[in-house]
């Protein structure tokens, strides 16, 4: 008696198990999409740096503050600059005056030009007038050539002279433009001690204090976006293949509870992150939350591909990813769409099929 209560136990136990186990596929609207983790930040966020080294005087700006481009946010000093931006004035200066100034090296010369055209202008009387009168038989021989010596070596020492003006003034011309440059470029570097703004934005934070040395390898403040935020999603190398721009993006943030937020696939970043065999994705919402930090963190799901009505079965019942186990045995089924729960099936059963989930 015990024996045969026992197995009734049994066999009604086993044909309620056989029963939870058997289903028939079901009709339903399935959407297929690709998980990432979710950073929301700034849009146009960057890192501002100090192209020159010295000590920070003042942050011009709190965090917090709104910017306007070029606006200046961090001075820095360093006395360096200034003495060799003075020091290139005073070379410009020098130049400029010898090439125009009451002393100019070019009116001196141009005084020697003048006394040099004096000479020629006499000589070449001599010269003349004693060659007329050696044509005539009148006066030796002695008086004409030295007459006509003096004549050439006045002609030539003009010219010399007009030569050493022309390369004068273009040595002095080159200096003052050199002048010029080294003066310009000291000015500029005199500049590069104020780090202004790139963008009309937001200062999310500061890095040093006055009285701190700064170098140029150590950002100074992080600047982005007052307004416009990004979602940055890392995708599996596996399934970036399957994302392009303006897919629909459903953000659960964990600032906001379960609320659920709408966006759209802006850019695809073509490189791969080996660290981590990711590639990054960045979405915008499509109605931002009316408070935002960066940094803020969550979850996301792109949307790739939706059905409203397909055939469905649990994905827990598959075998080897495309056979279900059938009064018939094992049949082979054609899928589709699938999400973490549900997979379609295209053929191989119908809603009439009961399948049954393996042990």
């Amino acid at each position: 008696m015990k024996t045969i209560g026992l197995y009734g136990v049994l066999l009604i136990i086993v044909s309620c198990s056989n029963k939870e186990d058997k289903i028939l596929p079901e009709q339903r609207a399935l959407t297929e999409s690709v998980y990432s983790s979710v950073t929301v930040q700034p849009d146009s966020l960057y890192q501002a740096y100090a192209i020159v080294a010295g000590i920070l005087d003042d942050n011009l700006v709190e965090e917090g503050d709104n910017v306007l481009k070029n606006q200046p946010l961090i001075q820095i000093i360093n006395k360096a600059p200034k003495l060799n931006t003075q020091n290139a004035k005073f070379t410009l200066e020098l130049a400029k005056e010898n090439y125009n100034g009451s002393a100019a090296i070019l009116s001196n010369i141009e005084d020697e030009i003048a006394s040099a055209k004096l000479k020629l202008k006499n000589d070449s009387i001599n010269y003349f007038r004693q060659k007329n009168l050696w044509e005539q038989n009148i006066g030796s021989k002695v008086d004409y050539d030295t007459k006509k010596l003096n004549y050439q070596l006045a002609s030539n020492n003009l010219k010399t002279i007009q030569n050493k003006y022309y390369n004068t003034r273009n040595e002095l011309q080159t200096l003052v433009k050199q002048a010029q440059n080294m003066y310009q470029t000291a000015l500029i570097n005199t500049k590069d001690f104020t780090v202004k703004s790139k963008i009309n934005g937001k200062v999310y934070a500061l890095y040093k204090e006055p009285g701190e040395i700064v170098s140029t390898l150590e950002p100074l403040a992080t600047i982005g976006s007052a307004t416009t935020f990004v979602i940055e999603m890392l995708v599996d190398e596996v399934d970036i293949v399957h994302i392009s721009e303006n897919q629909e993006v459903l953000i659960n943030l964990d600032a906001y509870n379960a609320k659920v937020f709408t966006g759209k696939v802006s850019k695809i970043y073509p490189k791969k992150d080996e660290r981590n065999q990711t590639f990054k994705v960045e979405a915008i919402f499509d109605i931002a939350p009316s408070v935002l930090y960066p940094g803020l963190s969550g979850e996301a799901n792109i949307i790739i591909a939706q059905k409203d009505t397909v055939l469905t079965i649990p994905k827990t019942y598959l075998i080897d990813a495309n056979k279900v186990k059938t009064d018939d045995g094992l049949t082979t089924i054609s899928t589709g769409l699938q999400n973490m729960d549900f997979i379609e099936v295209k053929s191989g059963i119908t809603k009439d099929t009961y399948i049954y989930k393996p042990e």
